[in-house]
């Protein structure tokens, strides 16, 4: 007798958020540029740094690094993005 499995499993039932509102300028905005520690996505956040440099000087960007790998929350980071910029760009690299 041969005992055959199935690996396809069943997807896990997730809700939608829907997006944060947009702003209607970036001008004179801190950006956070969120490295979440998966492969390479602080190299990312290095050329977006650079972009926003070169294109929209008016914008600050920090580059701040999740005290958490990728997969876990950080409420600590989110909070502090919350109370000192105006927006976050979560790179999570390749």
């Amino acid at each position: 007798m041969t005992t055959v499995l199935n690996p396809v499993g069943f997807p896990s039932k997730v809700k939608g958020k829907a997006l944060a509102p947009r702003l209607e300028s970036l001008d004179g905005k801190t950006i956070f540029l969120v490295d979440c520690r998966f492969d390479d996505s602080g190299l990312l956040l290095e050329q977006v740094q650079n972009w926003f440099n070169d294109h929209m000087p008016s914008v600050t960007t920090r580059i701040v690094q999740k005290n958490r790998v990728y997969a876990q929350d950080d409420p600590e980071t989110w909070n502090q993005i919350k109370a000192e910029g105006d927006a976050a760009i979560v790179g999570v690299g390749h």
